[in-house]
Order: C-alpha cells, then structure tokens, then sequence
C-alpha cells in the first residue's frame, strides 16, 4: 500500500494528498502517517520534478480530512447501525467499538470529536459515531478540521525535514504509528474495564 500511496501522490499532488486524506478519513485505510509525511518529503524536493506547497498540503490534508469525515457523518446518521455492523464489520467496526465511542461521547461530548483526530486508528472510525450520535453538523466540522490541522502541520513537517531521506525512516513511522495505537487500544480497553467494574459494583 505504502508504494502505491507514494506512486499516487507522486503523480498527483496536492489533488492526491486531498483524496488520500479524505479516503482514510472516510473509513478506507490509507494511513495519514504515510500520506502527511510523504507531502512534506516532497515539498521538500525528495523527489526530482517534483515540488508541492508544503502549506497547501497541510490545508488540503485538513481538507480532505473533513471531506471524508463528513462522508462518513452522514452514512452513519443515514443508515445507521445498519451500515456499520455490517458492511461496516469489513473495515472493524464491532458492537464493542459503537458503545465505546458512546461513552466518549456521552462523557466527553464534542471534545471527543477535536482530541481524536490527533489519535492513530481512533481518528480513522470517529466520524461514524458521531454521526450515529448526531452531534451538531457545524460544530462537528470545524472541530474536525482544527483537530486535523495540527495532526497534518507535525506530519507534514516531519517529512519535510527528513527530505530526500523519506525513503529509510517511512518504515519506522508505520510501526510507530502502529506501536501507538495499540497502547491506545489497551488503554481504552483497560478504561472499558473498570467502567464495567464499577458499575456491577454499584449494581451490587
């Protein structure tokens, strides 16, 4: 997947970096970890003939960002349950990550929206949930694409310093990306777990 990305993106641009984006965004696992970095390794001039802005390509990354999450916003609201424990189980939905996401909604509200897109994996699903939830469309947008802008910017940059060098460190960030988010899996699972507990024991 990493080739074909970097292929796509070579060949297109700033127009590829808004699709990826919005792509992953929308369920399709193309990693942000790889596109982001990838558009500042070119902005940089890592590959001969090649030269993006690398500010439009923070901008259209955060763009195709909300573009895809909003796609994803309304099959949820449309379809439902439907849609995401079904066709849905194919990307890993479950039961277990829709109550999920409804306690960080029901505890957290909005803010869940803003503090997840700067989560590996967690940022990828969350729209779907939400809009399940239907939190308020306007709200929901701009949240996304400030979460987003901060998560492209340190992508971005990264790449950007690392240059004509992306080619030995684009490896890494996947099993750093990876690494992160299943500590994140753990801690949530851990959360899940003692929100059970205590509530048997007030049960009780």
């Amino acid at each position: 997947m990493g080739s074909a990305v970097t292929s796509f993106t070579t060949q297109h641009g700033l127009f590829a970096v808004f699709v990826l984006m919005a792509a992953e965004s929308a369920g399709v696992p193309f990693p942000s970890e790889v596109i982001m970095p990838l558009a500042g390794a070119l902005a940089a001039g890592a590959v001969a003939g090649v030269h993006l802005s690398l500010g439009w390509a923070i901008v259209l990354g955060a763009a195709g960002n909300l573009a895809g999450s909003l796609v994803a916003y309304a099959l949820a609201a449309l379809f439902g349950e439907r849609l995401l424990l079904g066709p849905g189980r194919r990307v890993g939905f479950s039961a277990r990550h829709l109550q999920l996401a409804q306690r960080w909604f029901d505890r957290y509200g909005l803010a869940t929206v803003l503090v997840s897109r700067v989560l590996p994996v967690v940022r990828t699903y969350i729209s779907f949930p939400a809009g399940l939830a239907r939190v308020e469309l306007v709200r929901f947008s701009v949240l996304t694409f400030v979460g987003a802008l901060p998560w492209c910017a340190a992508l971005a940059a990264g790449g950007y310093a690392i240059g004509a060098n992306y080619d030995r460190i684009s490896g890494p960030i996947e099993k750093v990306a990876i690494a992160l988010a299943v500590v994140i899996v753990l801690l949530l699972a851990g959360w899940v777990v003692r929100g059970r507990r205590s509530a048997t024991a007030s049960g009780s």
